[in-house]
């Protein structure tokens, strides 16, 4: 056995080492995300640690700015598709389904999800969540915090390109963050308290240089001095640490916070990672690069092909030298001119194929939306002919799109919305907010089910078969009455409301449903008797009338 000593993996230095790695680990996507960043939304991605609050012009290579457009397109339909506010998006369910036609499970169910709902109208989600999947559009990987907060229950931050680094473990499942970036002195202050902080910044905040930036990292990764046992954050089952990189020798061994969480409370959605991909290697935005740079190049070139058949070059005579020639409609210019020469002409003939040259530019463009799914996310305006009449419909017609959307989709709701509603729940129980739970659902798992758009639209084909179904069952019956004895209407009808995300009251619950059957039955029977006794009681009065007849006729006599 080596008598090497395992490394302190509580030190600075250890930390240290671990944000070396990770920037090595990210180092090759760095050229890749500037020129994304570049072409396409230059206010995203920070490359270097003092890139921030900068107003500086950074569109210069965009010309044509189709991507975009495009990468804006795909980041509101994303984002409506998936987690709109205005919409329901989730939905538990018990692992047991039985339990879906209990009155009172449902009820509670409900009533979390609709709290739920409220938590994330009274954050700063639907703010903070387009930003990260349009990150994980034009980049490939998104990232965003969600921590928890006082005020609000939950509080999120998303993360841009280059400020942060991360890495998976066995399962490739991200479990290791990093983030670096600047601080002004009093924000640090602030925020970890002045005695926590390196001697730098508080000889500066004792100055009152207030706003002087200072690099800050925090390190999120799974605690090697986990307990389960512990009550102390130290102890959680994730470790935070935050430190100033740099500082005087004695602070090499501080730290400004140490703490710890639960869950991993980083969202990670990644477009598509291949094998081990740690970063997302694949993305609208990576497809559309090159027809995005192309794009550039092809507008310039137009442009200056119609600069040059607008205001041509120009050749004339020496007498023009130094005399200013005016190019405005109606002008003059005087000079001594030769009769035996050339004037003033055009030094070349310029014909530009401009229509060639927009096809060639519309083809691009087209490129690109497609890249972005553009055509899919503005579906309902670019649609041929009569608009769809509902949801479904407009599901239906985009069905085949949708398996292309498949994938990214699925990695978005596994790897962050899941996430997202399941620490949500766990924080509003710690706040002591949740509703008590029926006896019904005690020591029972919930699931999380998606309802929004996309994915009702994912699952138009169960919907559609049992529509299609219940057609044909209707279609038999009026040839054969005795067929609908084999189809569950009210079976078609829960799955159907179930598929659909539909409010539970709108569904009876078979308890109640029962019950009125009982009563509608009892009502029945008292009518059937009510009348069955009228009717003997009629019959016993014709009998008697009749009685009554043939008595007077016997005593009357001959």
């Amino acid at each position: 056995m080596s008598d090497t000593p395992k490394e302190d993996k509580n030190t600075k230095q250890y930390f240290l080492r671990c944000l070396s790695s990770l920037e090595l680990e990210r180092s090759s996507f760095i050229t890749h995300w500037k020129e994304l960043s570049e072409y396409i939304d230059p206010r995203r991605g920070r490359f270097f640690v003092q890139d921030r609050n900068k107003g500086d012009r950074r569109h210069n290579k965009i010309i044509n700015s189709r991507g975009t457009q495009a990468k804006r397109t795909a980041e509101s339909g994303l984002f409506a598709g998936v987690m709109s506010p205005s919409q329901n998006w989730f939905k538990f369910e018990p692992m047991n389904k039985a339990l879906l036609a209990n009155a009172n499970v449902k009820a509670w169910l409900y009533e979390v999800e609709q709290l739920l709902r409220a938590i994330f109208l009274d954050s700063n989600l639907y703010n903070q969540a387009p930003i990260m999947l349009g990150e994980m559009v034009q980049f490939g990987t998104g990232a965003m915090s969600q921590i928890a907060d006082y005020d609000s229950v939950v509080r999120f931050e998303t993360h841009t390109a280059g400020s942060y680094m991360v890495a998976v473990n066995q399962k490739n499942d991200v479990d290791t963050f990093a983030l670096d970036k600047e601080w002004t002195c009093s924000q640090l202050v602030a925020e970890f308290g002045e005695e926590n902080c390196s001697k730098t910044v508080q000889d500066n905040y004792k100055r009152g240089n207030y706003n002087s930036w200072h690099r800050v990292v925090q390190i999120i990764e799974p605690n090697p001095n986990y307990d389960k046992n512990s009550p102390l954050a130290t102890k959680k089952k994730f470790r935070s640490v935050w430190f100033e990189p740099s500082g005087s020798e004695a602070d090499s061994k501080k730290f400004l916070r140490t703490s710890g969480f639960d869950r991993f409370p980083i969202r990670v959605p990644r477009w598509a990672i291949t094998g081990g991909d740690i970063y997302g290697t694949n993305c609208p935005g990576m497809i559309a690069l090159g027809d995005i740079k192309g794009l550039q190049i092809m507008e310039k070139r137009m442009a200056q092909g119609i600069e040059k058949l607008v205001n041509p070059p120009l050749k004339g005579p020496p007498s023009l030298l130094n005399r200013p020639v005016s190019s405005l409609p109606g002008g003059l210019t005087i000079y001594d001119a030769d009769s035996s020469k050339e004037g003033l002409s055009t030094l070349y003939t310029v014909e530009p194929r401009i229509n060639e040259m927009r096809q060639a530019i519309l083809e691009a463009e087209k490129r690109v939306n497609e890249a972005f799914y553009v055509d899919l996310f503005l579906a309902i305006s670019n649609m041929d002919g009569i608009q769809p009449r509902n949801q479904l419909e407009l599901a239906q017609r985009n069905a085949e799109r949708l398996l292309m959307l498949g994938p990214p989709l699925e990695r978005v709701q596994q790897d962050c919305l899941g996430a997202i509603v399941e620490d949500t729940f766990a924080q509003a129980a710690e706040a002591g907010i949740l509703p008590e739970a029926p006896p019904e659902l005690q020591g029972q798992s919930l699931n999380i089910r998606f309802v929004s758009s996309l994915a009702q639209a994912q699952r138009a084909q169960e919907v559609g078969t049992i529509e299609r179904v219940t057609q044909f069952a209707g279609a038999l019956a009026g040839m054969n009455p005795q067929v609908l004895d084999k189809f569950s209407t009210e079976q078609a009808l829960e799955q159907y409301a179930q598929l659909l995300g539909a409010v539970p009251s709108l569904i009876i619950s078979d308890e109640v449903v029962a019950k009125m059957r009982e009563e509608r039955k009892a009502q029945q029977q008292a009518a059937m008797n009510a009348e069955m006794l009228a009717k003997s009681a009629g019959a016993a009065a014709d009998l008697g009338a009749g009685a009554k007849s043939v008595a007077e006729a016997r005593n009357a006599g001959p």
